[in-house]
């Protein structure tokens, strides 16, 4: 019989170096002094309260009720007790409404993704409806949209009585990502419209609001001929608003979510912005959730070290805890590095949309935040998976025992490659980024601006190798941009060179100030081991890959 100390957690933002570092070489000593006894109190229950409960609700799932005792059709989901706690917690700290109270201008949204960073491990994905509520906010705000004075204080209320989640219904069974196929049709009614259609994946179901693709009758096909309305799941009575849920889905991971088929047959709805171009106008909704998708990439990231760190001293094996054996500790050292450079690559994006909300970003930051946006969402995703299949190795079996709720690590990682964009996706988003003559020049602004903060001659090498990698990848695009299918093929290898290389010179921008501040290695220590990996570089750079790419993906055994 396996016997073992499972890892515990302390005060997750006690424990966490690194986040207090930022914190405090990012926000000004006023904006810190006010916000550190909440964000203590964040971690203490993350590592508490809001961890056992996460651990203790794994396996709950939300039910789907399709007719009441009596045979009326009802389409209610009844969620776990643990969601609707959640759910009270988030709306109480202020989970979306800081950023929108403005109380700290710019720094806003540091302030509540650094909440949120802490939140999110504990929360069974309860980020989810919370990411589209302040996506749903945003954009009604943006747009000054018919709505806003309904809808908007009800998404961003502190008060778990009044406060509203929004969903996100954009995915069809005729495409994913490819929203320009979305088949929902939308039928003038009076001043309002009537939604006909099907959406084959929308998530937190039971929220109280949603915003959604639809085509105008009459509208072109394509894109274009898309619009964005608002709409309401249930009327004063509690009657479902010309919608049946046909299903819950079934998932690999985030049991917890309710995700749902849906048919919308009749749906009231509200034009938002405008009878046309709805996929530019949900451009404020895809900044928002995509920042929170690499937040919670890089939180999930903290957690899994945090576990296998406590469980490497619990462990004996071979007559010595895992802490003291020189392989275990070259493994922790090298998920800690990555971990570090996502996590400043989250963030720097965070900064960003911050001020660029505040009205403080300047051209160039606007520019290079349409970039960073896609960049730091694909990195922090691809690496929160790689990332978690590396901690479950180091718990042994264990990490492979549901009750040990170590491989939901694992399972919910997956799904934030996918959400707002797949990887492919975004590194074409990337490409359409760097297609605006000045976002590279902004870009490289950008890199050269952190490579002259480190100016150690210890961090030389790594700032080095980064604007090196750098300018081979920016060279190889300028000369494939105006070719025929190269640029498309290896845009995934393009955009994770530049997200490696940017992140690199965000750790010697770290690193410097830990040296400065108190002579601190562990920056360097990361800059030198990440310097040596930019093997992305080899594929970018070999010659006809795209011929080769079409030879392989249609070859046959």
């Amino acid at each position: 019989m396996f016997l073992q100390d499972p890892p515990r957690l302390g005060n997750q933002f006690a424990d966490d170096c690194l986040l207090r570092e930022y914190l405090e070489r990012t926000l000004s000593a006023d904006v810190l002094r006010e916000i550190v006894p909440e964000l203590s109190d964040m971690g203490e229950r993350a590592g508490g309260e809001l961890y056992e409960l996460s651990l203790s609700s794994r396996n709950a799932r939300p039910e789907l009720v399709s007719f009441d005792p009596w045979g009326r059709r009802v389409d209610r989901i009844r969620v776990p007790d643990a969601w609707e706690r959640l759910a009270r917690f988030s709306a109480e700290r202020g989970l979306v409404a800081i950023p929108y109270e403005r109380r700290h201008g710019a720094a806003s949204r540091v302030h509540q993704f650094a909440l949120v960073y802490l939140f999110a491990p504990s929360s069974l994905f309860y980020t989810c409806p919370l990411a589209m509520t302040d996506g749903a906010a945003r954009t009604l705000s943006a747009h000054r949209a018919p709505m806003l004075e309904r809808a908007v204080p009800r998404l961003v209320n502190r008060d778990p009585a009044l406060a509203w989640t929004s969903g996100q219904w954009m995915t069809e069974r005729s495409g994913g990502s490819d929203v320009s196929a979305t088949e929902t049709v939308a039928r003038r009614e009076g001043d309002g419209f009537r939604l006909h259609g099907a959406k084959w994946f929308t998530s937190a179901t039971t929220s109280e609001m949603a915003l959604t693709l639809a085509r105008p009758e009459g509208n072109p096909s394509g894109a274009r001929g898309l619009a964005l309305f608002y709409l309401e799941l249930r009327d004063a009575s509690g009657a479902l608003n010309g919608i049946r849920i046909e299903r819950l889905k079934e998932k690999l991971g985030t049991w917890a979510l309710p995700t749902a088929e849906l048919t919308l047959d009749g749906v009231r709805a509200e034009l938002v912005a405008g009878l046309d171009n709805g996929v530019r106008a949900i451009v404020p909704m895809l900044q928002t959730t995509r920042t929170w998708n690499a937040v919670i990439a890089v939180s999930s990231m903290r957690r899994g070290i945090a576990l296998a760190r406590d469980y490497a001293e619990r462990r004996r094996a071979f007559g010595a805890p895992l802490a003291e054996k020189p392989l275990h500790l070259e493994t922790l050292a090298r998920l800690e590095a990555e971990f570090e450079s996502q996590f400043l690559l989250a963030f720097r994006s965070v900064e960003l949309l911050g001020r660029l909300e505040a009205g403080e970003a300047t051209e160039g930051e606007e520019r290079l935040l349409r970039l960073l946006q896609p960049l730091a969402k694909l990195s922090t995703a691809k690496a929160a998976v790689a990332h978690a299949s590396e901690v479950l190795e180091l718990f042994g079996g264990a990490g492979y025992v549901e009750d040990t709720g170590l491989p939901g690590l694992l399972r919910d990682a997956q799904v934030l490659t996918i959400w707002e964009g797949t990887t492919n996706v975004l590194s074409l988003d990337v490409e359409r980024a760097l297609a605006d003559d000045e976002t590279l020049p902004a870009f490289v602004d950008e890199l050269e601006r952190l490579a002259s903060a480190a100016r150690s001659s210890a961090l030389r090498p790594a700032c080095d190798t980064a604007l090196n990698a750098a300018a081979r990848a920016v060279a190889w695009y300028e000369r494939a941009r105006n070719g025929t299918g190269e640029l498309e093929a290896r845009a995934r290898s393009l955009s994770l060179v530049l997200a490696k290389a940017y992140a690199l010179l965000l750790v010697c921008e770290h690193a410097e100030w830990l040296l400065k501040r108190s002579g601190d290695g562990r920056g360097l220590a990361v800059a030198c081991r990440l310097a040596l990996d930019f093997s992305e570089l080899d594929v970018l750079e070999q010659p006809t890959y795209y011929a080769r790419a079409v030879a392989l993906a249609g070859a046959k055994c």
